[in-house]
This record gives structure tokens, sequence and C-alpha cells, in this order.
């Protein structure tokens, strides 16, 4: 299987620089880059039988978390959002229960996507994590189920939507919210989306849709799944140096195992 195999090059020619150039002033100036039909229906098809299939090995947990992904400070007040709980709840495989013949993985692993992605975000180098478990990731929520609001503590994630539920599971986000580099948090603009005063907006993307986000400034969530349709969604990491591996503990919080 080859690169013209799962990408729609006539709609998508990522092999061509004028294209790349394009997606990353639009991902520059909007923070989110999303291409519709960018997987072809014949691979799509595959990646939903191989996702559907591997659901069973899936590991479940609901999480409760700040905004910030950090611990409660006891020197702030109970209801600042440093301390604000929100949940997560969904279920994910990890790398190594994606087959080596997948087009997620010749996908992932094609030169051509990698240098593409690299001309996106303008990162001069694009590695797998060094660990079994981290590079390629299905997410499924379903019914109920729901990712809480997060900034990123990557400069960039890489999601291709796979199954999409009948109601809910809205990618809900609100740009630049803070300035992480310079230490700005922003707790009083997070405490505003928080209460609902801040209305969000929606991605609106339909399955096959490949999106680059920065989410490191930006807050984003997925709603909770209002339908019995499960969504699915592959997670395409990858780090600006070798050997970088997501931490056991980290491991164990996400996956449930090490390896």
């Amino acid at each position: 299987m080859h690169l013209e195999t799962i990408v729609d090059l006539s709609a998508h020619p990522i092999v061509g620089r004028g294209y790349a150039d394009r997606c990353r002033a639009t991902l520059e100036t909007q923070g989110v880059l999303a291409l519709s039909g960018f997987v072809r229906p014949d691979a799509l098809v595959r990646m939903r039988t191989e996702a559907q299939a591997g659901q069973k090995k899936a590991y479940f947990c609901t999480q409760n978390h700040s905004v910030y992904l950090t611990p409660p400070d006891p020197d702030l007040p109970s209801d600042h959002p440093v301390n604000r709980q929100v949940v997560s709840s969904k279920g994910c495989i990890c790398d190594d229960d994606v087959g080596q013949a997948s087009p997620l993985r010749l996908l992932y692993d094609d030169p051509q996507f990698r240098d593409f992605v690299r001309t996106v975000t303008g990162e001069d180098g694009l590695h797998p994590y060094a660990d079994p478990l981290s590079s390629i990731n299905i997410h499924y929520a379903g019914r109920g189920q729901e990712l809480g609001w997060h900034f990123d503590n990557s400069s960039f994630a890489i999601t291709l939507l796979i199954e999409k539920p009948d109601a809910g599971s809205r990618f809900e986000y609100v740009r630049d919210l803070r300035d992480a580099d310079a230490g700005e948090m922003n707790a009083d603009g997070v405490a505003a989306l928080l209460d609902g005063t801040i209305t969000p907006e929606v991605l609106e993307m339909e399955p096959g849709t490949l999106v680059l986000f920065r989410g490191r400034n930006s807050l984003h969530r997925v709603s909770p799944n209002e339908s019995d349709t499960v969504r699915m969604l592959a997670v395409l990491a990858y780090n600006s140096q070798s050997g970088v591996a997501l931490s056991e503990s980290a491991r164990m919080t996400f996956y449930g195992r090490l390896s």
C-alpha cells in the first residue's frame, strides 16, 4: 500500500511544496488546519474496520484533572482554575496494537507525509516515540464519554477522525487563551470559559478529516458523546527529537501498562 492509496492526493497534493506552504499559513493564522476528505474512502473503511476490531483491547479510564493538567495548588482557592476539575473519559489502544500493514501505520511512517507535516508545523525533525505505546493511538468515546477542557503540553497535535457519532462529540476550542511560553496562564479567561460566559468555536469535521491543531495555548475539549455510535479518532504523535519516551507514570495513567 502506497501513499496514493491512502491519501486523496488530487484534493490534497501534500507532495507539492506549494500546498504545504498554504497549509502552514492556515495553521499559523488560525491555529487549526482541517483537511476534509484527506483519507481515501477505501482506506477509511479499512481504518474503521481495524479500529472496530481493536476496540476490545482498549484501556478505558475516567480521570479528573484541571485544564492545565497540573496538580492542585493548596495555596489557591478551591474555585481557582488551577484547582477546578473537569472529567475525561475514553478508551485507547496503543501503537503496538496497530498492525504493520495498517494504513494508519503506513501513513505515519511515510517520508512524504512526514515532510508535509514538517513543512506545515515548521519542525526541523519528526521522530516516533521511543516507547512501544505512544506513537499511534486510537481513542474511543461511547455514549456519555468526553475529553475535558485542557491545554496541550506539546506544540501541535495530529488527529484523524475515523468514526463520527450521530450527536455530540463536538470539538470545541478557544484560540490563544493563554501564552504558556511567557508564563501567562490567563486564569480569568479560563474561569470565564468554565463558567459559560465565553462561547467556544466548534470545528466541524467528517470521518477522513486530518486535523493539525496548536493546543498549547488554545483551550479545547471534545463534548460528551450523545449517541450510541462510538467516536473513533486516531492520534499520530511525533517528537522533534529522537529517543523520547512518554514517562512511565503517563503510560500507566493513559494506557494502563508500560509495554
